[in-house]
């Protein structure tokens, strides 16, 4: 099970990415396609047109990490909304990874803080 802090959240491109991209051709599709800092901190999930590849591009405090793996048989199922790029739980990642496909699973309701609130 992948751990992270809860402060790190995990973007993911529904855009198909060149796996020929390496650090910085995967930032650049972070600033223009996802349109968010790729030195955040923050986990960028790219996917290859076939389903079969994934790399995840992550800035470590003094340069950027890649993780990349490529299924033998079979393809990775990620949520498609109409959307260039989606938000996803930690959780949700590790169970992409694993294989599940997440198009057909309900969160059940949880509290959740809304942004800007204070106590």
């Amino acid at each position: 099970m992948l751990n992270f802090p809860p402060s790190v959240r995990v973007f993911v491109s529904t855009v198909p990415a060149d796996m020929r991209r390496s650090f910085d051709g995967l930032a650049a599709m972070t600033e223009q396609i996802l349109e968010k800092d790729p030195f955040s901190g923050h986990l960028f999930v790219f996917r290859n047109k076939r389903g079969d590849r994934v790399k995840i591009l992550y800035w470590d405090r003094d340069g950027y990490c890649l993780w990349y793996k490529r299924l033998e048989k079979g393809t990775f199922r990620f949520p498609e909304r109409g959307e260039k790029s989606l938000e996803v739980e930690a959780a949700e990642l590790a169970l992409l990874l694993e294989g599940f496909d997440l198009s057909g699973a309900r969160r059940a309701k949880r509290y959740r803080r809304e942004k800007g609130k204070s106590w």
